[in-house]
């Protein structure tokens, strides 16, 4: 049996994988909030001292309008953190001294977010 006729079968193989690497993957984006959505405050974590100048985004993308900034001296009030389309978690936050809500990429912040998970 000749080298070519063995790759053959891992060809196919690969061909038949690859609308599953797909579907996989539109399935981890799809847990992302679209722009102009708003989940529930599930997370009672607030403080100062969590975002340096971050955007406060409609949707868990970068592709979302900024609502506003959120920066170190603001109060923040999180609710839940979802996977967003990017494949990074975002952060949704309501910025108690600006009175702006959104959400914000976690290695963006300051203690990574919130620990609470949306509901999909």
């Amino acid at each position: 049996m000749s080298l070519t006729t063995r790759l053959l079968p891992l060809a196919a193989v690969a061909a038949l994988l690859s609308p599953l690497a797909l579907a996989s993957t539109a399935t981890a984006a799809a847990t992302h909030y679209p722009c102009g959505s708003t989940p529930p405050d599930l997370d009672p974590t607030q403080g100062k001292n969590k975002a340096n100048g971050v955007n406060m985004r409609s949707g868990s993308d970068i592709s979302c309008a900024s609502r506003g900034l959120a920066h170190l001296s603001h109060t923040l009030n999180y609710h839940c953190y979802t996977l967003g389309a990017d494949g990074h978690t975002w952060t949704y936050a309501r910025n108690l001294t600006t009175g702006y809500a959104g959400w914000m990429r976690d290695n963006l912040l300051t203690d990574r977010g919130s620990q609470v998970h949306c509901p999909n």
